[in-house]
């Protein structure tokens, strides 16, 4: 049976004046700088765990804690309205806020794109469409929050996304569904990858990373120089360079962090429509964030490797797949 703070939630219920006071969701628009004018969702859950989605941001996950300890790496540019979004070339990265889960795609992750199906910039165009929200509600079951969000262009892909984002009330636990279904005329290329984005105080030196795997294998020189050490977290380092592990799942799909000294464990599961799991260990001092990105291809070179590497998944018209992720914390 659910609990808040240690009483069954039909207890909790009779010492409150209303849910809102232990578990709820709140509704901002935000007022000053980039982000102006932005919808912004603040989860309280009553188990400890609190998150913000941003609906106008595909409904990603930007700032979460649990026990008031933050989980997810903040970046420098803070998470802004779409219509700072810089679509061209790598210009992602001038908007990339970082928070508990960046989306990219719809139509490809990776490095810029300029192939038959098109031109698309670094990660793609998905984690910049705002969304139309179906639900943002609690009950004395669960949380939850939903939306729809449309990657489309006249004669183009037409790629529907459905998320609904769950939370037991009283758990230390949530969950994101989606389903991701091609409404248009034709097939379409479809690739996904979930940006999962941990930073301090969770993520600390002496901090222990374990990713269950078939494979691994380093994207480049850099991660070369750091394979056998892929799990070692140590203090922020000046200069260090990204290091990326492609992990192939295994039959035990999660990635976890576990910090001691905090007394917490975040764990990441993740369904079996994800085969592959990206690591970006990225230690540097402000950059201090480990990346954890399951996604539906193990082709993390663009949609244009992807498809010489015969790896580029795709829809046909009227085709649906879906995804599923859950986001757990552990009190040690």
């Amino acid at each position: 049976m659910a609990e808040i703070f240690g009483v069954p939630v039909g207890a909790a219920l009779q010492r409150v004046g209303a849910l809102a006071q232990v578990a709820r969701v709140d509704s901002f628009v935000e007022t000053d700088g980039p982000a102006r004018g932005a919808r912004r969702l603040r989860v309280v859950n009553g188990g400890g765990l609190e998150f913000e989605v941003h609906p106008d941001r595909a409904l990603d996950i930007g700032a979460a804690t649990f026990d008031g300890v933050p989980l997810a790496w903040l970046s420098s540019t803070g998470i802004g309205a779409p219509s700072f979004y810089e679509p061209e070339g790598r210009g992602w990265l001038r908007t990339f806020g970082g928070g508990l889960l960046t989306t990219c795609g719809l139509d490809s992750f990776g490095p810029p794109a300029d192939d038959e199906d098109g031109v698309v910039g670094m990660h793609g165009r998905i984690g910049a469409i705002p969304a139309h929200l179906t639900a943002a509600e609690g009950t004395s079951e669960r949380i939850t929050v939903s939306g729809t969000v449309r990657q489309t262009a006249v004669f183009a892909e037409n790629l529907l996304l459905s998320r609904r984002i769950t939370s037991t009330v009283g758990s230390t636990s949530f969950t994101v569904e989606d389903t991701v279904t091609n409404e248009g005329s034709r097939a379409s290329p479809h690739m996904v990858l979930y940006h999962v984005n941990l930073g301090w105080p969770l993520l600390d030196e002496g901090a222990v990373v374990d990713i269950p795997h078939a494979t691994v294998t380093p994207r480049d020189a850099d991660a070369e120089e750091g394979f056998g050490h892929q799990y070692d977290i140590g203090a922020p380092v000046r200069g260090f360079r990204e290091q990326v592990y492609i992990h192939e799942a295994g039959a035990d799909r999660y990635a976890s962090v576990t910090n001691k000294q905090r007394g917490l464990r975040f764990t990441l599961r993740f369904s079996e429509t994800l085969p592959a799991l990206f690591e970006w260990k990225m230690t540097a001092t402000q950059h201090y964030v480990l990346g954890l990105e399951p996604a539906n291809t193990r082709e993390i070179g663009g949609r244009a490797a992807a498809r010489g590497a015969g790896l580029l998944p795709g829809l046909e018209p009227g085709q649906t797949v879906s995804y599923r992720l859950s986001f757990e914390m552990e009190r040690l």
